[in-house]
């Protein structure tokens, strides 16, 4: 089993990017592509599924934690990797594992695909598995009580009818930009906007 690639990403789509590790280019399915930098060396951390209709999907993540994450995520009866994909690219690692540990089924039923059921189902069926995680010092949780401002950030920008993959970089952008002891809902949408404004 392989578990991270280096190359350069020579494309970066929205949930994919291309990565050049030699004489093969790798095509990774990524919850979003603003972790990868067009035409820069990068680190993939790898998962290679298998469906048995469709046969091997190869899955590439910033971080070990998130393909950690995805996996657990997926390991949830009824829920794939298309899924797995969209909770990390709306909340995040560190919104997810939030979300499950406070039984927060309106945050991840905010998810595409995901109602009010299916997101009581995932907590139901994670939340010790999340717990355990947490409890064990296996993920790094040192984020988790910002979350909730990065998510409604994220809810206030998709309510101003901003596209999922413009949030996604406003997003990344101020996680980068930001320091963590000015981190507030207002301070976050304020430098979002302003960011998104430029892009214009």
């Amino acid at each position: 089993m392989v578990d991270y690639f280096v190359g350069i990403v020579k494309e970066a789509q929205e949930q994919e990017i291309v990565l050049d590790v030699g004489m093969v280019g790798l095509a990774l399915q990524v919850p979003h592509s603003g972790h990868f930098e067009k035409d820069s060396s990068a680190k993939v951390y790898g998962y290679l599924h298998w469906n048995a209709e469709n046969g091997p999907s190869l899955f590439g993540f910033a971080t070990s934690q998130d393909r950690s994450i995805f996996k657990l995520i997926i390991s949830c009866s009824g829920i794939g990797p298309k899924i797995g994909l969209a909770i990390l690219a709306d909340l995040g690692a560190q919104g997810f594992l939030q979300a499950v540990s406070a039984g927060d089924d309106q945050m991840l039923s905010k998810v595409n695909g995901i109602g009010k059921k299916k997101a009581e189902q995932v907590i139901v069926q994670l939340k010790h598995k999340v717990a355990s995680l947490i409890e064990s010092g296996t993920v790094d949780v040192s984020e988790m009580k910002d979350v909730a401002y990065f998510n409604d950030v994220s809810l206030a920008l998709q309510s101003l009818n901003y596209s999922r993959p413009e949030i996604n970089r406003a997003m990344e952008y101020v996680k980068k930009n930001v320091k963590a002891d000015k981190v507030t809902f207002d301070i976050l949408l304020r430098h979002a906007l302003a960011y998104l404004s430029k892009q214009i």
